[in-house]
């Protein structure tokens, strides 16, 4: 024997049906924190923002950098041609 029941009702209906809770408004709730902290975040990836933390004196460390660079390349090629 086969016997078939077909249950016409919305998930809220079977929600309260079997006893589960509403976590409709906690869910919205944490939606709602979680866009507020990935706005704040976004203002952090400005392209302004991030080159002031990489380089926090500016321009002056990247020209220090490229001196040094140059300055070991130039030290490297005299003293590959001496020898």
């Amino acid at each position: 024997m086969k016997v078939t029941i077909n249950i016409d009702c919305t998930p809220d209906e079977a929600r309260t049906f079997f006893g589960l809770p509403d976590v409709k408004p906690m869910q919205e709730a944490m939606m709602a924190e979680i866009e507020k902290r990935m706005h704040a975040n976004m203002d952090a990836m400005d392209p302004e923002t991030l080159f002031k933390t990489w380089l926090p004196l500016g321009m002056q460390n990247l020209e220090q950098l490229q001196k040094a660079f140059w300055g070991q390349m130039t030290s490297n090629s005299t003293s590959d041609s001496e020898t």
